[in-house]
């Protein structure tokens, strides 16, 4: 934005400067052009939805609709309507003072007009800024059309004015959003009557406060979002309102690992120490990625409800944390999870999915463990071939044995880096592990894999693990 605009004080300067408002759709509608044609993303920070989603949101920007998002739990939807602001103008002139932020050309409420009739192109304006033209509310059924729209203030109406003028209103959300994006969260939790003043307010500019019926012509561009199972006939959505948005947008969850794994070190806000480096293998990041795929895929668990990325996100964070723990307690220089680590996705899942109980009872660490094994055997199945650890089967079934621990210094597996045979063969397949607790983690995913393939017993041992033939 030229920024000479905002030393623009007046209608009249406005004017001068040959400024031009414009609608919150085409607005919207021209920033996205500008991006398109200089090959920018329409919503940065959006990852999986480049040849699904995203088309169809581009779409319904350039056509002005009002949209819909419909998706389960965790699918970015409240994010990607967040970022729908970035499509707004930087500011935007609007009539000082004003709490609707009314259009200096075309004002709506009783007193921008009146101001505009008495001072004219003098009328004073002020630059409302990008961040001021987004809002967006929860919806709960405690949601009234007053949070909303609006409602009639006593205190205006003792200052002598009429019931039925406009400027007796004290204004909801939506009209504060006047030239703007206004979202709803959850939409069919709305009670049917705030429903029904929404879609009056969509379609016909109107209102009914107090049985005055009030003309709103609000300039609003209207995104929501909702569960799919609410989102029907059959939930809790009226049937007017639903016919109020133009398009509705199907979302759904990352359908690839490397999806995932980019979402989930996207969103990690774990406080990392800057003296102690973070290292993870991407096999150990594939493993967290894989468990949330098989949560998913699993008929234990109530798809309806759906499993968020953020079990990934959480999972994550937990299994870092169980490395710096150890590499604080030990005295060790980097953070490495390993394998050992993963017994903290236990508490970091178990409130994030919903198990299916039939007939019998079923424990969440049980059906975690099967989740996390079944994703251990999978990401090792596509590193490494059983052929390939021969030597290292055949030592074991010479009766030796090792142990791994969470709380094992990464010093304690090089010997068996020299000891088995074709174990550092199998490490180097694998990558480029350099350092001791990068080791440490090859090793026990080396472990853990020939176990799950039922080459190696596993036995626990208080907080250590041995693994033997």
């Amino acid at each position: 934005m030229d920024q000479t605009l905002l030393q623009l004080r007046t209608i009249g300067d406005l004017k001068r400067a040959g400024h031009r408002v414009k609608p919150v759709r085409l607005e919207m509608r021209d920033n996205l052009l500008e991006r398109l044609r200089n090959r920018q993303s329409a919503l940065p920070g959006i990852v999986g939805y480049d040849e699904t989603v995203l088309p169809e949101i581009e779409n319904g920007v350039l056509a002005g609709h009002h949209m819909i998002l419909l998706g389960e739990r965790g699918q970015a939807k409240s994010r990607i309507i967040r970022s729908l602001a970035v499509l707004l103008d930087e500011h935007v002139a609007a009539i000082k003072g004003c709490e609707i932020s009314d259009d200096p050309y075309a004002p709506i409420c009783g007193r921008c007009r009146a101001l505009v009739a008495e001072h004219g192109d003098e009328t004073a304006i002020e630059w409302i800024a990008r961040d001021n033209r987004y809002a967006e509310k929860l919806a709960t059924p405690d949601v009234s059309v007053a949070d909303l729209i609006g409602e009639i203030d006593p205190i205006k109406v003792a200052e002598g004015r009429y019931l039925a003028d406009a400027e007796t209103i004290h204004y909801g959300l939506i009209p504060r959003t006047n030239r703007g994006i206004f979202a709803i969260n959850e939409l069919p939790d709305l009670t049917e009557k705030v429903q029904v003043g929404l879609f009056n307010l969509m379609e016909e500019k109107d209102v009914q406060i107090k049985g005055y019926k009030i003309r709103l012509p609000v300039d609003v561009v209207f995104v929501a979002s909702a569960n799919p199972e609410d989102y029907t006939s059959r939930g809790r959505i009226i049937t007017p309102l639903k016919d109020r948005f133009d398009i509705q947008i199907r979302t759904h969850y990352p359908r690839t690992i490397a999806h995932e794994i980019a979402i989930m070190e996207q969103e990690c806000t774990y406080p990392l120490r800057a003296e102690m480096p973070l290292r993870v293998p991407l096999f150990m990041k594939e493993i967290l990625a894989q468990v949330t795929f098989e949560a998913r895929a699993s008929n234990e668990i109530n798809q309806a409800s759906g499993v968020s990325v953020r079990v990934t996100i959480n999972n994550y964070e937990s299994v870092i944390s169980n490395a710096e723990k150890r590499a604080i307690v030990i005295g060790d220089h980097e953070i490495v999870p390993r394998l050992s680590d993963l017994h903290s996705l236990y508490a970091s899942t178990a409130g994030k999915i919903e198990i299916e109980y039939v007939g019998e009872d079923k424990k969440d660490d049980d059906l975690i463990e099967r989740l996390i094994n079944r994703a251990v055997l999978k990401v090792f199945d596509r590193y490494v071939k059983l052929e390939d650890l021969k030597l290292v089967i055949a030592y074991f079934e010479d009766g030796w044995g090792v142990e791994v621990s969470d709380t094992a210094a990464p010093a304690e597996y090089l010997d068996a880096l020299r000891e088995v045979p074709g174990l550092r063969e199998a490490i180097d397949r694998l990558g480029v592990f350099e350092t001791p607790g990068l080791m440490a983690t090859a090793s026990e995913f080396i472990y853990e894999g020939l176990h799950l393939h039922q080459k190696l017993n596993k036995e626990r041992q208080g907080g250590r693990y041995a693994y033997h033939s």
